[in-house]
């Protein structure tokens, strides 16, 4: 009797994990630079800008992607 060989796991990017994730449509979102501190230097409307997270570019999709084996978190 042979044994079978078994086939290595896709691990995920521990970078990319920390700072992306996937929405429910596929896209890589993350959050913004320039918002952990030394923020009053900022005018109130760039610092309004900075909340929350954003798309990233399309060309930049599929790499993230790939480094998270399809898993948002």
């Amino acid at each position: 009797m042979t044994k079978a060989k078994a086939k290595t796991k896709m691990k995920t990017h521990k970078g990319t994990k920390k700072r992306f994730r996937l929405s429910a449509t596929g896209k890589a979102m993350h959050r913004s630079s320039g918002t952990s501190h030394l923020a009053t230097g900022l005018t109130k409307k760039r610092r309004r800008n900075l909340r929350g997270t954003t798309a990233t570019h399309i060309s930049m999709e599929r790499t993230i992607q790939n480094a998270l084996c399809g898993y948002s978190n």
